[in-house]
């Protein structure tokens, strides 16, 4: 087992929903061994409410959280990145900004619980639909061992669990 942690970036456009329920879910899952940080190409500048009552509901915590920018990580002193995860199709498709730490990426597309109408419980149950699929990647993404982490021949199992 390594002791090095890994920094991981979940990016999405708003910063308000899929990647905070990634960034929480990983800090927690990956107790020390992972640090999660989520950001946005264009966020909204709030949390959604149901991502942090999401989190609550799965007894993580909830304070801290913030929509930021992606800029914030590509800038000088920001965090060395290992891994760096779109978990929506418009971040995916956009130009992102260097990453410090020339990290390995995947696309972990995951629909918009934020963007679902009708009634709360409905939205609320969307948002318990995205945490699951991401925490069963997140998972997938953990039972790696520590020694291909680092390895470029990784690459492909990281894709792959963005189509689970």
């Amino acid at each position: 087992m390594s002791d090095k942690q890994y920094n991981v970036l979940f990016v999405c456009t708003g910063n308000s929903a899929r990647s905070i329920l990634a960034e929480g879910l990983l800090n927690e899952l990956g107790r020390g061994r992972f640090h999660a940080y989520s950001a946005g190409s264009h966020p909204k500048g709030t949390v959604h409410p149901l991502a942090i009552q999401t989190l609550q509901h799965w007894n993580l915590p909830t304070e801290g959280y913030r929509s930021k920018s992606w800029d914030e990580f590509a800038a000088p002193g920001a965090p060395l990145l290992d891994f760096v995860f779109t978990v929506c199709d418009n971040a995916a498709g956009e130009v992102c900004p260097v990453w410090p730490g020339q990290p390995m990426t995947a696309h972990w597309g995951v629909a918009d619980p934020a963007a679902v109408e009708g009634s709360e419980d409905k939205q609320r149950a969307a948002f318990m639909d995205v945490a699951h699929v991401l925490k069963r990647r997140i998972e997938l993404m953990l039972s790696l061992p520590d020694q291909s982490l680092g390895s470029l021949s990784i690459q492909s199992q990281l894709n792959a669990i963005g189509k689970i």
